[in-house]
C-alpha cells in the first residue's frame, strides 16, 4: 500500500474511531442533562451553589466512549450495537459527524473570535488600578478572554454610575473570573462542538448562565459588605440606562449579558432571597465536588479500553487477490501456531490437516499479535505466509514486524 493510500486509510480509521466514541458520549449526555434538569427543579431549586455544581458532571462525558460497558454488558450491548455498527461500517456517517463538529466550531468560536477582535479595538481606561475596556454600545457589562480576561463596560454606565456603583459592577465581573466561569464556558462550548447531535446542550446553556450569575451574585453580596437590597438596586439601575435587545450587541458576551426584563426579574428574585452562607462550607463542597469528579474519572479510566490494546488473536486466511478468512478461532489455532519477535512457529502436520479439513488451498496468510483500538474496530496485526514446501516438524517462518512503521505508530497514537 502506498504512503498516500495509507494516509487516507488512517484518516478514515480515525474518523470511525472517534465518531464511535463521541456518539456514545452523546447518548450519555442526553441522559445526564435530563437528570441535571430534574435535580435542579426538585432537590436543588433553593441550593444555589449545589445547583451550579451539578453542571460539572458533564466534565466526565467526553471520557465515556471507550467504556468496556459497551461490549461486556449484555443489555448495553443490545441497546448500542446498531450505533456501533453504523459508525464502524458506514464511512459517510463518520464524515457527516466530523463535518458537524467543524461547522459547530466555526459557528461557536467564530463568534468568540469576532468578540475578541471587537474588544481589542476599543479604548481602555484605568479604574481603581484595573484596566477597563469602555464601549459606546449600550450593552450590559461582560468579561471576555481566558488567559488575559478583559472587563468591558458601556460608556453610558461609566458616566452615570457613581464610583461605589462601578466598584460593585467591576467586582461582579472579577468574581466571574476568579470562580473560573469563563473557563467553564469555554469547556462547555467545546462539549457543544464535540456532541453537536445533542441540541439540549445548547438549549439549556441559558440555565448554566443563570446558575453562574446566581452564584456570582451571592459571592459578591457577601464579600462586598453591602445588603442584598443595595446590591440589587445597582443592578436594577442598568434597566434605566441600557437598552436591551439591541441588534448590534456583540455575541458571546459571557454570563453577565442579560437579554431582557424576564432575566433580570429572575435574578432579582434570587438576590431578594439571599442569606449569608458559610464560606468554609462552600469551599468544602467545592473540594468534595472536585474529588467526586476525579474519582469518577479514575473509575472510568479503570473500566475503559486503553488507547492501544495488545492483541493475542490469531487468524488464518487465504490470499488470492482477495482475502478470505479460513478461521479466527484463536484457541484452536494457538495449539498449532506460536510466535516471538522474529519468527512464527507452525506445527506442520497438525496445521496442514487443519487446512485440508477447511478446504484451504493456495497462499495461506497467518495474522497474529499487533493491537486493536476497540473490539470490532481493528488496529494492526503482524502477518506472514505459510511455507508449504517445508518438511520440518515445526515450520519456522521469519516475518518483518510492523513495529516502527509510521502508520503503525500514528495509529497507536490516535
Amino acid at each position: 500500500m502506498s504512503d498516500w493510500r495509507q494516509l487516507v486509510s488512517l484518516i478514515n480509521f480515525g474518523m470511525a474511531y472517534y465518531t464511535t466514541q463521541l456518539v456514545r458520549c452523546a447518548a450519555f449526555s442526553f441522559v445526564l442533562i435530563g437528570l441535571v434538569i430534574l435535580l435542579r427543579k426538585i432537590f436543588f431549586s433553593e441550593r444555589t451553589f449545589l445547583r451550579g455544581m451539578l453542571w460539572a458532571l458533564f466534565l466526565v462525558i467526553p471520557f465515556l466512549g471507550r467504556l468496556k460497558l459497551f461490549y461486556e454488558n449484555e443489555a448495553v450491548l443490545k441497546a448500542t450495537w446498531r450505533i456501533t455498527a453504523v459508525t464502524v461500517s458506514w464511512l459517510w456517517v463518520d464524515r457527516i459527524y466530523m463535518a458537524g463538529i467543524l461547522m459547530a466550531a466555526i459557528c461557536i468560536f467564530g463568534k468568540w473570535l469576532r468578540l475578541w477582535k471587537y474588544v481589542a479595538e476599543i479604548k481602555n481606561v484605568v479604574f481603581e488600578n484595573i484596566c477597563i475596556c469602555v464601549t459606546d454600545m449600550n450593552i450590559t457589562p461582560f468579561t471576555v478572554g481566558l488567559l488575559k480576561p478583559k472587563i468591558v463596560l458601556p460608556k453610558v454606565m461609566m458616566d452615570s454610575y457613581s464610583v461605589e456603583e462601578l466598584k460593585t459592577i467591576v467586582q461582579h465581573e472579577q468574581t466571574h473570573i476568579r470562580l473560573g466561569h469563563l473557563w467553564f464556558g469555554f469547556v462547555w462550548d467545546i462539549l457543544r462542538c464535540l456532541l453537536w447531535i445533542n441540541p439540549f446542550l445548547t438549549v439549556f446553556q441559558k440555565h448554566i448562565r443563570a446558575d453562574m450569575e446566581d452564584i456570582c451574585d451571592r459571592v459578591c453580596i457577601q464579600s462586598s459588605g453591602k445588603t442584598a437590597h443595595e446590591y440589587g438596586l445597582v443592578l436594577l439601575k442598568s434597566l434605566k440606562i441600557l437598552r436591551f435587545g439591541q441588534e448590534n450587541i456583540p455575541p458571546a458576551a459571557t454570563y453577565a449579558r442579560e437579554k431582557g426584563f424576564a432575566d433580570m426579574k429572575r435574578r432579582m428574585e434570587e438576590i431578594a432571597c439571599f442569606r449569608p452562607y458559610r464560606k468554609w462550607l462552600c469551599r468544602g463542597m467545592t473540594a468534595a465536588g472536585f474529588l467526586v469528579i476525579a474519582v469518577t474519572l479514575m473509575a472510568v479510566h479503570m473500566h475503559s479500553y486503553a488507547r492501544c490494546n495488545e492483541s493475542r488473536d490469531i487468524l488464518v486466511g487465504k490470499y488470492e487477490g482477495e482475502n478470505a478468512v479460513v478461521s479466527c478461532d484463536t484457541e484452536e489455532l494457538s495449539k498449532m501456531i506460536s510466535y516471538d519477535d522474529e519468527y512464527v512457529y507452525v506445527e506442520r502436520k497438525a496445521f496442514e490437516n487443519f487446512l485440508i479439513k477447511n478446504n484451504a488451498d493456495g497462499n495461506i496468510c497467518i495474522a497474529f499479535g499487533g493491537f486493536y483500538k476497540l473490539p470490532g474496530l481493528c488496529g494492526m496485526a503482524e502477518h506472514c505466509f505459510y511455507e508449504r514446501n517445508s518438511e520440518d516438524a515445526v515450520v519456522k517462518i521469519p516475518y518483518e514486524s510492523i513495529k516502527g512503521n509510521w502508520y503503525y505508530e500514528l495509529l497507536k497514537m490516535l
